[in-house]
């Protein structure tokens, strides 16, 4: 039986053609909805506009518009070009037949300001090659232009809620369910799966009306369901912006008329502002809570059974903001009254002392490092990562006990180890594009991004996690079972629940808040 190598195929928009290689398809800068420029600025995505002939789909797209990575560890990547006309996604597919292979759609993170789906660590051969699956990696409408509630300071003149980089994914995942079929893959059989930003988005389309049946399993990597603006912070974010910006929320004509140029310096001063204001957040950028794309808090909404038929893994890295740490020389030198100041401007300050106290003394029963920097990144790690993704495994537990979690350990050999298990350091694993300087190599290293795209492969085939090769991955119950993942791959019962319970007399509105 011969197999065509023709990468041609019919979508509800065009023809487009991509690449066969190495026994692959391979569709890259698909549109899947129309550019979102001029009078479609700040709007809802539409859909792509038709064309006529054949599209060619080789290259990636341009990007959404985004200042350069803040954090750099690796040698810079080569930029990639930026437009408004951003609305994108590529495709990796073992076939063009009717096999109906599972799908994962990946959503890129970076703050919601900044990251692509083309960047070469998502890069979905290894997944779609080992799994027999159909991946997709999406662009999405970022900062400023995806994540700006523009609504209530232009007394709906500009009705943009703050959630249109939403609103673009949903619209991806509406293309995923017309046209995945023709790619081989099985519309009924969808992964969304997203680190970080991408994680949260992932966290948050659980609970928006808008998402529900566009999707069947969820993977949450280093973000989870917590990280978003109430109406009134949103509105305050959206004056403080226009403020930077020079912008009047009046001139509705010179709001549509700012340029790119005007609107990323802006976003760059945009967090020391609200950090240094009494919101205190570093994240100015997030999904909000309106009433009408996202009804209410996404926990509650989950705990609800927003999406109670879908199965759900959340996980973290061990220590994830060791790497956010880079970008703050201030952490290492921290003496005992810095660590209490900076944390009361992050937490009610009652609560900071016992806090600390309870840090320090279960980290220096297990031999662990108590420097006020070692207690800063470890609170941090929890406040924002680890505490939100238990949250959101206890929400989604409760109307469906399909839930599994993670811990990520593996080090990375970046700066002399400073960077421990830091935030990014599984995204290599599950793509299979790890690489000596950050990632490591060797044995140990092939074996754990084995075990761990078998994992996501497997659960996102299957509902479970559990593999051949890395074992059974029981669910998240009663005795809060997670899965470590690293140079040793174990099941462990309510781990750190010492600094898990440290927590819980302090209001849940802390956690998450970037």
């Amino acid at each position: 039986m011969s197999v065509s190598t023709e990468a041609m195929v019919a979508t509800t928009s065009g023809k487009i053609e991509g690449t066969y290689k190495n026994g692959l398809y391979i569709f890259r800068g698909v549109p899947y909805a129309a550019p979102p420029v001029g009078r479609r600025r700040w709007l809802p995505p539409e859909p792509a506009e038709p064309w006529r002939g054949v599209r060619p789909a080789q290259r990636f797209a341009t990007i959404a518009p985004q200042n350069p990575i803040e954090i750099q560890i690796l040698a810079p990547p080569e930029p990639e070009p930026q437009d408004e006309d951003c609305l994108y996604l590529n495709i990796w597919t073992p076939g063009l037949d009717d096999a109906r292979r599972p799908v994962m759609v990946w959503i890129h993170g970076g703050g919601f300001t900044m990251g692509s789906g083309s960047s070469l660590v998502y890069n979905g051969r290894t997944l779609s090659t080992r799994g027999n699956a159909v991946i997709v990696t999406i662009n999405y409408r970022l900062g400023s232009l995806g994540f700006l509630n523009l609504n209530e300071v232009t007394g709906g003149q500009i009705p943009a809620t703050g959630n249109e980089g939403l609103l673009d994914q949903i619209a991806a995942l509406k293309w995923v369910r017309d046209n995945i079929a023709l790619f081989g893959g099985d519309p009924d059989n969808v992964t969304i799966f997203g680190e970080s930003a991408g994680g949260m988005s992932v966290g948050t389309l659980l609970a928006m009306p808008a998402a529900r049946g566009l999707f069947h399993r969820a993977i949450c990597q280093s973000g989870a369901a917590s990280s978003v603006h109430t109406l009134e912070r949103a509105t305050r974010v959206a004056k403080m912006f226009l403020e930077t910006a020079g912008a009047s929320p009046k001139d509705v004509a010179g709001l549509r008329a700012l340029t790119v140029d005007k609107l990323l310096p802006a976003q760059t001063a945009l967090p020391q502002k609200t950090f240094r204001s009494d919101l205190r957040i570093t994240l100015p950028f997030q999904p909000v809570v309106e009433g009408k794309t996202l009804p209410s808090m996404p926990l509650r909404a989950i705990e609800g059974g927003s999406t109670k038929a879908v199965p759900v893994m959340v996980g973290t890295t061990l220590e994830e903001w060791k790497l956010f740490a880079l970008a703050d020389p201030d952490v290492a030198t921290l003496d005992e009254a810095g660590l209490v100041r900076r944390l009361a401007r992050l937490l009610p300050a009652e609560y900071v002392p016992g806090l600390v106290e309870a840090y320090r003394s279960v980290r220096a029963r297990r031999g662990e490092p108590t420097s006020p920097g070692e207690l800063f990144t470890a609170i941090e790690t929890d406040r924002i990562f680890r505490l939100p993704a238990v949250r959101l495994l206890e929400a989604q537990r409760k109307p469906n006990p399909e839930v599994f979690s993670y811990i990520f350990t593996w080090k990375s050999p970046a700066l002399g180890g400073q960077l421990g298990a830091c935030h990014a350091i599984d995204i290599g694993f599950v793509f299979g594009t790890y690489e000596a300087r950050f990632s490591g190599t060797g044995p140990a290293a092939d074996a754990l991004a084995r075990k761990t795209q078998d994992a996501w492969l497997a659960f996102a085939r299957t509902g479970s996690p559990s593999t051949k090769s890395l074992g059974e991955w029981p669910q998240y119950g009663a005795n809060r079972e997670t899965m470590f993942l690293g140079a040793e791959c174990q099941v462990v019962k309510d781990p750190f629940a010492e600094e898990r319970r440290a927590w819980e007399k302090i209001p849940r509105e802390h956690l998450g808040m970037l």
